[in-house]
């Protein structure tokens, strides 16, 4: 295993002469400090999921359509991918601290706007596109910054789970405690956006005292912006014939698990038609950490076997949606979105270990970059399939799903071993 280090603060270069301090970093390394920024992504990733179990709250109370709040659902990507996409390499130029604070600020407006417009489609769209924005930042950099605060302490294989799973619960609890509220609290609209942005504030004073490990280059020192902006590795084979057939599926699949089975079920919901979307999700996503916080067990470095081994469980988790799409049995919906989140759960940690393995410490945020923004374009999934509704029926959509899965299930398992990085290519190593 190897990972990027740089001279400690402090250290002598004469053995008389102490050399300066950074102002900001400590002396040692603060083995916690990776869990501020994993604060910080929890919160945001806590504003973007919160308005999954609410799309069918929007459907009864403000009257819109399944197509419209699945295109406000898939909104918040037109935010995520430019700030993935130009977050990562501006991190990687001007350091991790500069571009990962105004996450919270854009999370904690995008959540009042939310709160404030729940009839109005083009204010939850805004609400919608800011959040996007703050989830991209964190991701891109959050991400990065774990991954580098824990080579700093000695836990380089640490980074992709821990990053994964602070996204992860943050989607959790944040569609958990906003379905809760929205079906039984008061200001059923606006109080799960107010909650949200108090913690998210809590979260922004939490993160300022963390060291940073990429300092920005000098001016002196920069290429061009428009150079930064292009990311080699893109081009590497592994990630083209491992990773991008996997990234989208990373969101499809819990995607189709909360936001396409709910709006099935409103009729066999018990009369809670909000909280069963909220109980999807929690069960979708709970599962997908449990299955993260095992992820190392079959990831590694030798093979794809962890991004197979996840796409063989999105196959299982296409029949079964299709099946739950066929029924309508509260059993079925439940077991399919059990499996769709263990696939997304593992096909999450799998794609983030092949990028750390892929990049260098230069382009270890901007390859984060592009993965995270192929992973989202599954959620424009519901709102394609809804679009497709008035044609062809949910199974049948679900069972073309399914084709696709295995399509992509044989092109990574082509793969298996072929341009695996060698020496020490990538800034992690996973075992």
């Amino acid at each position: 295993m190897t990972a990027t280090g740089t001279t400690a603060p402090g250290a002598t270069a004469t053995g008389t002469t102490p050399a300066p301090r950074d102002p900001v970093a400590p002396a040692a390394p603060d083995p916690r400090a990776w869990l501020r920024v994993a604060a910080l992504m929890f919160a945001v990733a806590w504003g973007g999921n919160e308005f999954t179990p609410l799309l069918v709250m929007y459907r009864e109370v403000s009257h819109l359509s399944a197509l419209t709040v699945n295109v406000l659902l898939g909104a918040y990507v037109l935010g995520i991918v430019p700030a993935l996409l130009i977050g990562g390499p501006l991190s990687d130029r001007f350091g991790r601290r500069p571009l990962l604070l105004p996450a919270a600020p854009l999370g904690v407006v995008g959540s009042l706007v939310l709160a404030l417009g729940p009839a109005s489609v083009p204010a939850l769209a805004a609400g919608r596109v800011l959040s996007g924005l703050a989830l991209g930042l964190v991701m891109a950099v959050g991400t990065t910054w774990v991954a580098e605060l824990c080579a700093a302490t000695g836990q380089p294989q640490a980074g992709a789970r821990r990053a994964s799973l602070a996204l992860t619960s943050g989607f959790l609890l944040g569609a958990g405690v906003a379905g809760a509220l929205a079906q039984w609290g008061p200001w059923r609209t606006g109080t799960p956006y107010l909650l949200h942005a108090a913690v998210t504030v809590l979260a922004l004073v939490a993160v300022l005292a963390v060291p940073e490990t990429h300092p920005a280059r000098p001016a002196g020192a920069r290429t061009r912006l428009r150079d930064d902006l292009r990311v080699p590795a893109v081009g590497h084979r592994r990630f083209l014939r491992v990773v991008l057939p996997l990234a989208p599926w990373v969101f499809g699949a819990v995607g189709s698990a909360y936001a396409v089975l709910p709006g099935l079920m409103r009729e066999h919901a018990g009369g809670m038609p909000i909280a069963f979307s909220a109980l999807l999700t929690v069960v979708t996503l709970a599962v997908g950490f449990a299955v993260q916080s095992v992820a190392r067990l079959v990831d590694t470095r030798h093979s794809a076997r962890a991004s197979v081994v996840a796409l063989a469980i999105l196959v299982a988790g296409m029949a079964l949606a299709a099946r739950a799409a066929a029924t309508l049995s509260l059993a079925v919906v439940l077991l399919a979105a059990a499996v769709l989140g263990a696939g997304y759960g593992l096909a999450l940690v799998a794609g983030l270990s092949e990028v750390q393995r892929i990049a260098t410490p230069e382009d270890l945020a901007g390859l984060t970059a592009v993965y995270y923004s192929a992973a989202y374009v599954g959620f424009f999934v519901p709102a394609t399939l809804a679009w497709l509704s008035t044609r062809w029926t949910y199974p049948e959509m679900f069972l073309a799903g399914l084709g696709a899965a295995v399509v992509c299930l044989v092109v990574v398992a082509t793969a298996w071993r072929a341009h695996l990085p060698a020496g020490d290519g990538g800034t992690v190593r996973i075992r």
